[in-house]
């Protein structure tokens, strides 16, 4: 019988704290035990501390006493939301104090003992926690999950690299849901494309490259791919669109290329983890397809889709990819790497 483990949420009261919350809502393996979040919200009740954004508050959580977020009552499992300006200190902190931190902040996800994980494409990544923690003297560790939209783009050329990859060129249409609550303002927003996201190109460039990479012992060597990246929020609630261009020094057939999409499954899919969709990259032979309002929700938002594969005249091929960016691009991120570190005997 599956031992069950108590995991706490870092930052509980923000949009990507409720999606933890919510996606984490009758987990077979995981049971939500403590939140924390700022000294304003530390001593209310959920209910009281928050303003729910997703439907109803589950009456599992709407009782529970909201803890500062500073070491001593937390369980040792813990899914960070905080935001960026709080997160290094605070996350360093647990880890030092002996904490899994599961972190889905930005902070931490280039430093060059620090996993930037997407479980079906780089899980021996982990192999660097042992060398974080002899070189930070931590007991705990952190591994990071990537940007809501790097996310997209290296599921979608994860299937790929066996080719070679050695150029991509990528333009996002990010949903606001990306952007927090209350995110963009809707006279911004409204008929309109934003085509600036603060330091959004330079993550989706150089967390591409990491994921990507190989592991070497005791470093990640980053993808030798150039990666160029045009970021745009868009009228679109949830899911993220990716258009990609993609280079090959392999130089596969496009029956190839397919295959390789169809074909792919990862670690989580071989060892059957509870948020990993059966089919991770699933592609969609309709001309008009992937469709955020049509497909993010599928598969419990955690798959990417994939769809308009075709020559590209300048590299060699292009496609459109798309995922719920605050699912499989967020809480579902962080979730499944947890749940293969599990898997792994690291949270033992």
């Amino acid at each position: 019988m599956q031992t069950r483990i108590e995991v706490g949420i870092l930052g509980a009261t923000g949009m990507v704290g409720q999606h933890f919350i919510r996606f984490l809502q009758g987990h077979p393996w995981f049971d939500l035990a403590w939140l924390g979040a700022s000294d304003r919200s530390a001593g209310k009740t959920y209910g009281d501390a928050m303003t729910w954004h997703l439907g109803v508050v589950p009456e599992t959580v709407a009782g529970m006493t909201v803890d500062d977020c500073k070491p001593g009552n937390a369980p040792r499992l813990l899914f960070s939301a905080m935001d960026a300006s709080v997160a290094s200190e605070i996350e360093r902190a647990f880890a030092q104090a002996g904490h899994i931190v599961v972190s889905n902040s930005r902070n931490h996800r280039m430093e060059s003992d620090v996993p930037l994980l997407v479980p079906e494409i780089n899980p021996d990544h982990l192999k660097l926690v042992p060398g974080q923690q002899r070189a930070r003297g931590w007991k705990g560790q952190i591994v990071t999950n990537p940007n809501c939209s790097t996310i997209v783009l290296t599921m979608a050329l994860g299937p790929l690299k066996q080719f070679g990859i050695t150029k991509i060129i990528t333009t996002t249409l990010q949903a606001i849901s990306g952007a927090g609550y209350p995110g963009v303002a809707s006279m911004d927003i409204v008929g309109n494309v934003v085509p600036f996201i603060g330091n959004e190109e330079e993550k989706m460039q150089q967390e591409t490259q990491k994921i990507l990479g190989e592991f070497r012992g005791d470093h990640i060597e980053p993808l030798t791919a150039k990666v160029s990246a045009h970021c745009n929020r868009v009228a679109v609630v949830d899911g993220h669109t990716v258009t990609v261009s993609v280079e090959f020094s392999a130089k596969p057939t496009e029956a190839d290329v397919l295959h390789a999409i169809q074909s792919f499954r990862g670690v989580p899919q071989h060892r059957q983890l509870p948020s990993a969709p059966p089919n991770p990259v699933i592609y969609m032979h309709e001309a008009n397809r992937p469709q955020p309002r049509k497909d993010a929700e599928r598969e419990r938002g955690m798959a990417a889709f994939v769809g308009r594969l075709r020559a590209c005249p300048v590299l060699d091929y292009k496609f459109v990819a798309m995922a719920h960016n605050t699912i499989r691009g967020a809480a579902g991120a962080a979730v499944l790497n947890a749940e293969l570190m599990h898997s792994e005997g690291m949270l033992d």
